[in-house]
């Protein structure tokens, strides 16, 4: 099954996407330090009206004559560590919550499914905001954890219900009639059955916690230390970049954005045809060659059959 996932062609163009990033949040820093010879703090006072990009700075410089590409490069390790760690929070969290309240049942059941209807009908941003917005200057970690214990509940109802439809299972009845632990039965037996539903929502967390922390700094609330492709599309706004022309301000951190949501659309896709077979873009490319010739077969016969009559 991996193997047939990973030769799917929007699954090889997500992953790579994703593996890009990764190792431009790796080793980001190190080439703008080492090869750029630049920091996001440096300062180029010959460039200080916003140069365009040129054989020296590659993305231009900022109003204050700061390298746009050296904010790139340590923007992306600050947008992915949050966008991995809010993703990895949530996740655990819609694990636990999720599949605990659907094998459950009972009070406990009650109890956990009213948080997760609780906290799935609040507006999402204005509590992250409202959370985020009281601890002023908060680091990467601190903006991830908000992040993901906010973005758990759409999951979770998901991940309860898959599990509630496996409690009555033939195997997990037999297992608590053979006295295993319900933690046991719910790692070892019921939770490789999860992963098509799991898989999806990691990916998903992940483009929110990106999206997520860049709205946050968007809006000025994190560590203005830290860059992020939030914080430099905060500044090309408050700077007007955008009617000032300046577009490699914030067109490098926009686009960034976009092909992070990009690569887990694909990803997503390629892990729905391998769940859902019907959804096979093989089968439908042959679906739809058979009916051609179905169709060419029928309009060669017509003729003779009127020519028969």
């Amino acid at each position: 099954m991996l193997k047939r996932f990973l030769l799917i062609g929007k699954v090889q163009v997500g992953l790579a996407i994703i593996a890009v990033f990764t190792l431009v949040a790796i080793f980001g820093p190190w080439f703008s330090s080492t090869v750029l010879a630049m920091s996001p703090q440096d300062v180029d006072y010959k460039h200080l009206t916003g140069g365009p990009p040129d054989s020296t700075h590659w993305l231009g410089t900022t109003s204050q004559g700061q390298d746009v590409l050296s904010w790139m490069l340590h923007g992306t390790r600050t947008s992915m560590l949050v966008g991995f760690a809010s993703a990895i929070i949530g996740t655990v969290l819609t694990i636990v919550i999720g599949a605990w309240a659907g094998f459950s049942g009972g009070l406990a059941d009650k109890i956990l499914n009213g948080a997760i209807l609780v906290f799935g009908n609040f507006p999402t941003f204005a509590l992250l905001f409202i959370v985020a917005a009281a601890f002023q200057n908060a680091n990467w970690l601190l903006v991830s954890i908000v992040i993901g214990g906010i973005e758990w509940a759409g999951g979770a109802r998901q991940i309860r219900a898959q599990t509630m439809s496996l409690r009555g299972r033939d195997f997990t009845t037999a297992l608590r009639t053979v006295g295993e632990s319900r933690a046991r039965i719910i790692l070892v037996e019921v939770m490789p059955h999860l992963l098509g539903v799991i898989s999806p929502l990691f990916l998903g967390l992940i483009a929110a916690g990106v999206n997520q922390q860049a709205a946050l700094a968007f809006l000025g609330i994190g560590n203005p230390s830290e860059p992020s492709w939030g914080l430099m599309i905060n500044w090309a706004m408050t700077q007007n970049a955008l009617f000032r022309g300046l577009w490699w301000w914030f067109v490098p951190p926009g686009l960034a954005l976009c092909l992070i949501g990009f690569a887990t659309t694909m990803v997503n896709f390629g892990l729905d045809e391998i769940t859902n077979p019907t959804l096979s873009s093989k089968r439908m490319k042959l679906m739809r060659i058979f009916l051609r010739d179905k169709a060419r077969r029928a309009a060669a016969q017509a003729p003779q059959e009127v020519a028969a009559r």
